[in-house]
């Protein structure tokens, strides 16, 4: 998974009634635009993010 700032992050809810969870990546802290992001979610919270396989990313 790679990734630059700009881009957006889209994690699928895994359990039966979770919604989805999207965010613009604010900040790559892997090399060549690896793992781990930080993300501000669409809510407005700002968190760390290591994406499992439940997320994808949406580029510009």
């Amino acid at each position: 998974m790679n990734a630059t700032v700009g881009d957006r992050l889209l994690v699928h809810g895994n359990t039966v009634g979770e919604r989805d969870r999207s965010g613009v990546i604010t900040e790559v802290q892997g090399v060549d635009g690896a793992p781990p992001y930080r993300v501000q979610y669409d809510d407005g919270h700002t968190c760390l993010v290591f994406p499992g396989p439940d997320a994808v990313v949406l580029h510009q």
